[in-house]
């Protein structure tokens, strides 16, 4: 409920000033989508970076390695069990609705930031 009413004040304060807004990370649950759907509103566009398990989990393995972190690669496995576990329901949610647009994330960071903007200023047109 906090972040909620975080991310609302700060919607409602920039209304006048924008054309959208990219909310990264949020919703995570089912719940949470559609709480925000009946505080906010319906979004417009959800973007669901999409990547294998492992192309996951090499990923948070070096980010762990580069930040001291000691999690292992059982810990990240679980964590990406997890992770499918929430955001599967939330993915056929927002694909009944056609809301979702999946975005190829296996490629470099640049590949898929050149992808998102694609797909944002496409949507946007």
């Amino acid at each position: 409920g906090i972040v909620l009413e975080l991310l609302k004040e700060a919607m409602v304060s920039k209304l006048g000033d924008t054309k959208g807004f990219l909310i990264d990370g949020y919703p995570q649950e089912l719940k949470d989508a559609e709480e925000f759907e009946s505080k906010i509103g319906e979004p417009k566009l959800v973007l669901c970076l999409d990547c294998s398990a492992e192309t996951m989990s090499s990923r948070l393995l070096m980010r762990n390695q580069s930040s001291q972190n000691s999690e292992n690669t059982e810990t990240t496995e679980e964590r990406i069990e997890s992770y499918y576990q929430a955001s599967n329901p939330l993915i056929a949610y927002y694909e009944s609705k056609t809301q979702l647009c999946k975005v190829d994330a296996e490629g470099t960071q640049e590949d898929v930031f050149l992808e998102i903007c694609k797909t944002i200023d496409s949507f946007l047109k």
